[in-house]
């Protein structure tokens, strides 16, 4: 399914997400190399064991990547022209290898643009749910969205 052009999108509408992600050793490690985040609560077991959550923690910006790029299929994808930012970002809960999330998405504004005719903008919360129903992230983000009026 393709993303939603600005006229299509209603606030208060909730986004029940059907994708959902279980999230390895291999994501967390990965994207905490790639992006040279050397914090050992992410890489090193043995001292993530003595911490008070007792294991590793999934990156949280890995998490946040995630949680939006579950929701892009209902809503942006190849109908945004640009994110223009993310607000209010948190993480309530800790994401940990081997846990599930999954993603609720609720429109909470629109306007249209007052520079570009052919757009808008929709501004987005963005929650991410793990599989013991905990809120794992929340997220605000506004996204500058193609109008009908300019498909082509």
């Amino acid at each position: 399914m393709a993303g939603l052009y600005y006229e299509q999108f209603e606030v208060g509408h909730v986004f029940k997400h059907a994708l959902t992600r279980t999230v390895t050793e291999m994501d967390n490690t990965l994207f905490s190399a790639l992006t040279m985040n050397t914090q050992p609560l992410h890489l090193d077991a043995e001292f993530a064991s003595k911490t008070e959550f007792g294991q590793r923690l999934v990156n949280s910006l890995f998490t946040l990547g995630l949680v939006i790029g579950i929701t892009v299929t209902d809503t942006t994808l190849g109908t945004t022209i640009a994110n223009l930012g993310m607000s209010d970002v948190n993480f309530p809960y800790p994401v940990f290898h081997g846990d599930t999330v999954g993603v609720e998405t609720t429109v909470i504004s629109m306007r249209t643009s007052k520079s570009r005719s052919n757009a808008g903008i929709v501004e987005f919360e963005h929650r991410g749910i793990n599989q013991r129903g905990e809120i794992v992230c929340v997220c605000r983000r506004s996204a500058f969205m193609k109008r009908m009026s300019d498909a082509s």
